[in-house]
């Protein structure tokens, strides 16, 4: 019966799939370019475009894939992950449908290859700008990372040197969540699903004259596809700006959240379930900013503050870690137009790395790392000029370099340049860019616990990347925008435990990899209320067994609205088999986890409609996940959820 029921299901998503394009629309509806779905405004559909809102090339010759709240929504995505999971280029690893087990296999990102490393990590997370990251151990974590708060994602698949400085082999960029009209807003939204999958979220704005608001809460959890793979999210997110004058404003940025993972361990029982990861994370930023005709820029003051703790690893009761971290610093940036068509960029961030670690063992006994500081002093530069006009031919070259003076290490030097030509509907872009990344306090914590003798941690050099970047993009009309790059990373001086003899195991810069390939997207609007996208990456990696680097990976998207009000958003992805986990940092290391490639589809249906006497506009909607019940890992031994559901609405009150 089981059987029959999902062979029903599966034939109508198909049919539906298939004769949806046929459907007519509305006469009256309207055709948009690139605008945001709006509910219920009458006689008129707008369809947001499918996975991604659009790739662009900033004044740095990088490409750059924004992804909006829009996207998110139809993709129902519960967390940071599945909210990238479709945009090319990128692939993910979890054990769970809610909640992040620790920064590598259990929950992480992936762009082509980098991001691999533990401890550490070669891309960099940021909230409005700010690094987020747990100084100890150097790398993100995915659960203070909330959907909730996205208004938009702006991701980078190349080192960026002078936007971001240290550990920028590649970004994620989170912008977030702010009041930009007059007026006031209040939104609901609730889900429940397969596994007991709970989502919820409350939030309210509002804009003055000078005054803005925006606060929200958040809340998700889930019983999980098998045993002990349960999680639960919560967040709370503030933002308050004022407007002093018609140039300078200030705001304040707040966000917590509390979240909770546990590892369901491999299904052969092989070795025990990890325990679970617990997190709790309060960040602050406020920045005062100036917008002039001719220049503009900002200052922001922020401060991280969070714990880690892993309780119960290896199935024993009372083996922990318990990680402290602040990270806290200022970032300033001016942009100045000093003579016509030129720009400007001229910053210097001053961050400060903190934290500590306890290590508990019921029968090894106990141990503790000390409150460790370090501190990355790093002013940069760039110039750029637009020659010709934007309309027809163009050619706009640019330079730039950032200098990165750190406490423990040497200084290192990061140039980066790069060149755009227009012709008319056609651009073309190359860039160059060195990416640093410097060791994290986890190289001292080695050195001081684990590793007996003079491990020289204090002699290492920063690892260093360069990204070669080519593409060409061109707009056949607005309707149908094609864009391809070919990319190219080499990696060196790759942080590593080198093993006796002879002894003592000592830390080196001894690492090589190469990235290479080619990305491509096509994003089109054949009819109005149809939006169509695919994308894929060719991605050939040395070593062959580099973690999170498939050699082929795809996928599609679809958001069409047949009728008024009515939408239905299908995604998939084909992810080519890969080598998993961690690339461990010692010498030598062979990766032998493999698993297999899948092919996943997931969809929402979603209807927007006004209830009389009622001043709001209201969504119900039904999500699946894995139509196709694949049965798929990301992680060797830890199966998958198979088929999903969420049912669930939304309101939104102006």
């Amino acid at each position: 019966m089981r059987i029959k029921k999902k062979i029903v299901l599966y034939m109508s998503i198909i049919t539906l799939f298939f004769i949806s394009p046929f459907i007519p629309a509305d006469d009256k509806t309207e055709e948009k370019e690139e605008e945001k779905k709006v509910y219920v405004l009458d006689d008129i559909v707008v369809t947001a475009p499918a996975i991604i809102s659009e790739n662009e090339v900033n004044r740095l010759g990088s490409q750059v894939t924004h992804v909006s709240k829009e996207q998110i929504e139809d993709l129902n995505a519960m967390d940071l992950t599945s909210a990238l999971r479709r945009v090319p280029g990128v692939v993910i690893s979890r054990h769970n449908q809610v909640g992040s087990f620790g920064g590598g296999e259990g929950g992480a990102i992936f762009i082509r290859g980098k991001g691999s490393s533990r401890p550490g990590a070669e891309i960099q997370m940021l909230i409005d700008g700010i690094p987020k990251f747990v100084s100890v151990w150097t790398h993100p974590i995915m659960d203070v990372l909330n959907v909730d708060i996205v208004d938009t994602i702006d991701i980078y698949k190349g080192a960026q040197p002078v936007l971001f400085g240290n550990m920028a082999f590649g970004a994620v960029d989170i912008q977030t969540k702010r009041m930009k009209d007059t007026g006031f807003y209040t939104g609901i939204k609730s889900g429940y699903g397969s596994n007991k999958t709970h989502m919820a979220s409350v939030e309210h704005g509002g804009k003055t004259e000078r005054f803005d608001y925006y606060l929200l809460g958040g809340y998700r959890s889930s019983d999980g596809h098998r045993r002990n793979a349960d999680g639960e999210l919560q967040d709370l997110f503030l933002h308050m700006g004022y407007d002093f004058t018609a140039e300078w404003d200030m705001d304040l940025t707040m966000i917590y959240t509390d979240n909770w993972a546990d590892d369901p361990g491999p299904v052969d029982l092989s070795y025990p379930s990890d325990g679970r990861f617990n997190n709790d994370d309060l960040f602050a930023v406020v920045t005062i900013s100036g917008n002039y005709e001719r220049a503009k820029g900002y200052v922001k003051f922020y401060s991280d503050k969070g714990d880690i703790d892993w309780v119960n690893q290896e199935g024993t009761p009372g083996y922990d870690t318990l990680t402290d971290y602040k990270n806290y610093g200022i970032r300033a940036r001016e942009t100045i137009t000093p003579w016509q068509k030129g720009e400007l960029m001229v910053g210097i961030d001053l961050d400060y790395i903190s934290g500590k670690a306890r290590f508990l063992h019921p029968v090894d006994g106990n141990s503790a790392f000390p409150e460790e500081t370090f501190r990355i002093f790093s002013p940069y530069a760039s110039l750029s000029h637009t020659f010709g006009s934007m309309e027809g031919i163009y050619f706009i070259p640019s330079i730039g370099v950032r200098h990165l003076n750190h406490t423990e290490f040497d200084s290192e030097t990061a140039p980066q340049a790069g060149i755009i030509l227009g012709i008319k509907e056609t651009r073309l872009h190359a860039s160059y860019g060195k990416g640093i990344n410097y060791p994290g306090i986890y190289a001292k914590v080695q050195d001081n616990l684990w590793m007996p003798g003079d491990n020289r941690w204090s002699e290492l050099e920063a690892e260093n990347l360069d990204h070669f970047e080519a593409g060409v993009e061109h707009r056949f009309s607005s309707k149908l925008i094609v864009d391809l790059t070919w990319f190219y990373d080499r990696g060196e001086e790759r942080i590593v435990t080198s093993p006796p003899p002879p002894f003592p195991p000592i830390l080196t810069n001894i690492g090589e990899y190469k990235n290479r390939g080619i990305e491509g997207s096509i994003t089109a609007v054949p009819i109005s209320g149809l939006s169509l996208f695919g994308g894929f990456t060719y991605l050939d990696s040395a070593p062959d067994d580099l973690p999170y680097a498939p050699e082929w990976t795809f996928s599609t998207g679809i958001n069409y609205s047949p009728v008024d009000n009515f939408q239905i958003s299908i995604d998939t992805q084909y992810v080519d088999d890969q080598y998993v986990t961690s690339r461990a940092r010692m010498r030598n290391t062979v990766n032998t986890d493999e698993v297999d490639s899948y092919f996943l589809v997931n969809g929402k249906i979603s209807y927007d409609f006004r209830l009389s006497g009622c001043d709001a506009d209201w969504q119900v909607f039904l999500a699946a996940e894995n139509i196709t019940d694949t049965d798929y890992e990301q992680k060797k031994g830890y199966p998958m959820p198979d088929l999903g559901f969420m049912i669930g609405f939304k309101a939104d009150f102006n």
